[in-house]
């Protein structure tokens, strides 16, 4: 019982390909290398430091964030 040789390996790369086939497994190779780059520019992003502190913005400021949504909270009297 020791270590597989190459042709154990061949053998489970060649089903491997067989049930997968090339395409798809080009897909999945694709996939990961994205990841693995966004998981690496994320890391440098997060390990950048802050250049200072901003107080909070005024609730009355326009937002130029096409993804933020401004509303006005009032309570019931």
């Amino acid at each position: 019982m020791g270590s597989f040789s190459i042709w154990h390996w061949l053998i489970v790369l060649l089903i491997v390909i067989m049930v997968f086939g090339t395409k798809k497994l080009r897909n999945l190779g694709g996939d990961l290398g994205g990841a693995v780059k966004g998981f690496k520019d994320g890391m440098k992003d997060g390990s950048a430091p802050a250049a200072e502190d901003k107080p909070a913005a005024p609730a009355a400021a326009v937002s130029t964030d096409k993804n933020t949504i401004d509303v006005e909270v009032k309570n019931k009297s």
